[in-house]
C-alpha cells in the first residue's frame, strides 16, 4: 500500500475537480488529482460562465486570464417564423454585480486555466488512472487505483472528494442514489455558421417544426445549435447542418448557411440529485452529485461553487482551523441548491421547447407588448437573470449563518458581500472590499472610530491571524493603529451599514456574510466565530492574543 502524498484524493479533473484542487492548494493542502481520461478533454461541452462564477474566479485570481478568452453576452433575441419578436437586455439592477453579463467560453479552455492555475500551486493532474474502489474507516480511505498500463495501486488518503462527473464512480460505490426522472431528448452541434445573427446575444428560435437555441463561440462565426424537435442522427454530420440551415433561415427570415458541424450529440435529458454529499471523509462535487438539462447553462457553473464551497471548510478541518462538524454544512446548503437547480432548469426546458399547439399564436402577441412595455421587458430580464446568475443564492439557512437585524441595501446574513457595481470597482473602500475577497480566509470588517474597541479587535487580529482577517474600516488617514486598517471614504461603510464605532461583519472565505452586530464582547459575535469554527473558537479575546 502507498501514501498519499497529498492530504486529498480528488477523483476527476474536470472544473469541478480543478476548482475543488486549486482553493485546496491555495490554503496550503496537498492534493493529488486523478482523472480517468487519457487527457484533456479537446471537444467544449459547457460554455456559458455566469456572473457568480465570474466572483469566484476574481476571488480565485484566474479570471484575468480567462475573461479575454470569453464572448460577453448582454442579451436575448427571440425569433419565430421570419420576425424578430422581441430583444431583452440583461438585467442586473437588483442584483448588483461588477459582472453583469455571462461568458461563453469553451469548456475546454475553462478547464486548461484551472490546470495552469493548479500547476502554478505545484498540483498536477494524473490521466489515465481509473478508481476501481474504495473503503473507509474513521480514520481515512482506502482507495484501489488502475492506471492505463494496467498497474494496480492501493493508496490511503484522509479524505476523497469525488468529481467524476454524472456517471460518478465514487457516487455508486458510496451507495449515493440518484433520484430524478430522464425528460426529453435533445440534439446539441458545434458548427460555423454564415449569418448576420447578433454574436453578443443568445438567440430563441422558433420554426413551424419546433424550438431552437443559437448560443455564440468566442471564435468568430462558431455557434453552438440546439435542436428540441427534431433529434434524429445517423451519424452524418452533413445532415444535420442542412437541417439546421433550413430551420434557422425559416426561423429568422433570411439565408443562414450552416458549414458541416464539428461536433454533434444526441442526448436524453436527466433531471436527477443525490440528496447528501458526504459520506464519512467522502464527498460528491458538480455532475456527480446532480446532473439536469443544459437549459439556462447551469451545470458547470454549479459545480465550480460546490467545489468552492466544500474547499475552504476542509482545508479548516484538516489545519485544525475547525471541527469536523463543519463539513456537515456542505450538503445542508449545497443540496438545497441542488433542489433549486432542478426546478429552474425544468421551467427552462419547457420554456425553450415550448411545445403547446397555442404557442405559435399567442408568441407574436405576447412579445410585441414586451418589447413595447419597459417596465415588463425589465420585470422579464430580471426574472431570468435571477434564475441564471446564481447572484441572489442565500445561505441564509446556514448552520454557519446568525440572523441579524435587517439594515436595508447592506447585504443580510447569507447574502454574498461581493454586491459591488463595475463603476464603484475603483473607489478605494469597494476596491479594498474586493481584494480582501480574494484573501482565503475569514474576514472581520470592523467599524473604528475611536479607541474604545481598539485593544479587542487588535487582541482578535493577533490571536487567530491564520484563519480570520480582521480589518479596521476607517477613514483615510485615520487608525493607524487598529489592526490592518482598510481606508474608506464612507461609502463602502454606507454600504454595509456599518454606521458606528464597533459595528462590524463576519463574512466566509467563499464571500458570503455569515453575521453582524456590534462590539467585539458580545455574544453575537462570539456565537457567530463558535459556529465558523465548528465549536473550536468561541472567545474574544478581552485585552490580549490567547489560543483557540
Amino acid at each position: 500500500m502507498s501514501g498519499n502524498p497529498g492530504r486529498v484524493l480528488v477523483v476527476g479533473a474536470g472544473p469541478s475537480g480543478l476548482t475543488m484542487a486549486h482553493e485546496l492548494l491555495r490554503r496550503g493542502i496537498g492534493v493529488r488529482i486523478v482523472d480517468a481520461a487519457r487527457g484533456p478533454a479537446a471537444t467544449s461541452r459547457a460554455l456559458a460562465t455566469h456572473a457568480r462564477t465570474l466572483e469566484i474566479y476574481d476571488q480565485m485570481g484566474i479570471l484575468p486570464e480567462l475573461l479575454p478568452q470569453g464572448r460577453r453576452i448582454q442579451k436575448f433575441t427571440l425569433h419565430q417564423n421570419g420576425r424578430k419578436l422581441a430583444a431583452l437586455k440583461a438585467d442586473y439592477s437588483e442584483l448588483p454585480t461588477r459582472f453583469p453579463m455571462t461568458v461563453m467560453v469553451d469548456q475546454a479552455i475553462t478547464e486548461k486555466v484551472l490546470r495552469d492555475a493548479v500547476g502554478r500551486l505545484g498540483g498536477s493532474v494524473e490521466w489515465g488512472v481509473r478508481l476501481e474502489s474504495l473503503d473507509q474507516d474513521a480514520d481515512g480511505v482506502t482507495v484501489r487505483l488502475r492506471h492505463a498500463d494496467g498497474r494496480e495501486e492501493t493508496v490511503r488518503t484522509p479524505w476523497l472528494v469525488g468529481c467524476d462527473g454524472g456517471h460518478s464512480t465514487v457516487r455508486k460505490l458510496l451507495g449515493l442514489v440518484l433520484v430524478g426522472r430522464s425528460s426529453e431528448t435533445w440534439l446539441i452541434a458545434d458548427a460555423v455558421l454564415d449569418t448576420d445573427l447578433d454574436d453578443s446575444s443568445l438567440h430563441w428560435l422558433r420554426s413551424r417544426t419546433g424550438a431552437m437555441m443559437a448560443v455564440p463561440f468566442p471564435q468568430p462565426g462558431k455557434w453552438r445549435l440546439l435542436d428540441t424537435a427534431e433529434v434524429t442522427y445517423d451519424g452524418d454530420p452533413r445532415q444535420v447542418g442542412d437541417r439546421f440551415a433550413r430551420k434557422l433561415t425559416e426561423a429568422v427570415g433570411r439565408p443562414v448557411t450552416v458549414h458541416t458541424p464539428t461536433w454533434v450529440s444526441v442526448f436524453t435529458i436527466q433531471q436527477r440529485m443525490i440528496t447528501r454529499m458526504r459520506s464519512g471523509r467522502c464527498f460528491v462535487a458538480g455532475d456527480a452529485a446532480h446532473v439536469h438539462s443544459p437549459a439556462s447553462g447551469q451545470g458547470m457553473n454549479t459545480g465550480i461553487q460546490d467545489a468552492y464551497n466544500l474547499a475552504w471548510k476542509l482545508a479548516a478541518v484538516i489545519q485544525g482551523h475547525a471541527g469536523e462538524a463543519l463539513l456537515d454544512s456542505y450538503g445542508a446548503e449545497r443540496v438545497p441548491v441542488g433542489e433549486r437547480l432542478l426546478g429552474s432548469t425544468n421551467r427552462a426546458t419547457a420554456l425553450i421547447q415550448l411545445k403547446h399547439p397555442v404557442a405559435g399564436l399567442i408568441l407574436p402577441v405576447m412579445f410585441t407588448l414586451v418589447s413595447r412595455v419597459a417596465p415588463l421587458r425589465s420585470r422579464i430580464s430580471r426574472k431570468i437573470m435571477r434564475a441564471m446568475s446564481a447572484l441572489d443564492l442565500s445561505y441564509a439557512g446556514s448552520p454557519l449563518t446568525r440572523a441579524a437585524e435587517s439594515r436595508p441595501g447592506a447585504p443580510e446574513p447569507g447574502e454574498r458581500l461581493s454586491r459591488v457595481l463595475a463603476d464603484e470597482a475603483d473607489e478605494p473602500g469597494f476596491a479594498a472590499l474586493l481584494a480582501e475577497l480574494r484573501d482565503p480566509r475569514w474576514t472581520l470588517l470592523a467599524r473604528v472610530t475611536d479607541d474604545r474597541y481598539r485593544t479587542q479587535w487588535t487582541a482578535l487580529h493577533d490571536t487567530h491571524a491564520a484563519w480570520l482577517s480582521v480589518r479596521a474600516v476607517v477613514a483615510p488617514g485615520a487608525g493607524d493603529d487598529a489592526p490592518d486598517p482598510l481606508a474608506d471614504r464612507g461609502a463602502l461603510a454606507g454600504r454595509l451599514a456599518l454606521r458606528a464605532d464597533g459595528d462590524w461583519l463576519l463574512a466566509r472565505p467563499d464571500g458570503y456574510v455569515a453575521a453582524r452586530g456590534t462590539g467585539p464582547d458580545g455574544p453575537a459575535l462570539r456565537e457567530a466565530l463558535s459556529a465558523a469554527t465548528a465549536g473550536l473558537c468561541s472567545a474574544v479575546p478581552a485585552s490580549a492574543p490567547g489560543t483557540v
